[in-house]
């Protein structure tokens, strides 16, 4: 997954407006335009398209942590140079406060039941553990896939569906 792809799909799934994007980067102590918001959003096949950078999404996901769960004290947490799925993927654990059980039932809830406690506490390991395992695409996939379908609930019955940003 890209950047953009994962900064998409949160916004989406958390129906966010510029002006909450914009906040959010502002809660990590980053200040960035709506031109910016606006490009890196985009779609990838968009030649004004701009690659939002590692760092810079890590200062969405350390703003998302401060505006879901409120700031700690003191020295706020140094935004990563360089990010992977495994660093993204406990970013979102802290931002959604989500316990093991709390991200098997979202990956449930997005049809992707193919993991285990374990499998899934593999991730959160230092990469030097024996027990370490990466993040793949399609774990960080389905497990915003279930936040956008936990935050975003669908009654077909009733409600047009938005146009899913993938």
């Amino acid at each position: 997954m890209t950047n953009n792809d994962i900064i998409r799909r949160l916004r989406y799934a958390l129906n966010l407006s510029d002006t909450d994007m914009i906040n959010t980067f502002a809660a990590a102590n980053h200040e960035v335009s709506r031109a910016q918001i606006s490009d890196w959003l985009k779609r990838d096949d968009d030649e004004a398209q701009q690659r939002i950078k590692d760092i810079d999404l890590a200062r969405f996901l350390n703003g998302l942590i401060n505006v879901r769960r409120g700031k700690r004290e003191g020295a706020q947490p140094a935004p990563e140079k360089r990010l992977d799925n495994n660093v993204i993927l406990r970013k979102l654990k802290i931002a959604f406060e989500l316990k093991d059980d709390d991200m098997l039932e979202l990956l449930a809830l997005a049809g992707f039941e193919l993991i285990t406690k374990s499998e899934l506490s593999a991730f959160f390991r230092k990469p030097d553990h024996r027990h370490y395992r990466e993040c793949k695409d399609q774990i960080l996939r389905n497990l915003l896939k279930g936040i956008e379908l936990r935050h975003r609930r669908h009654d077909p019955e009733t409600e047009q569906h938005a146009v899913d940003p993938v």
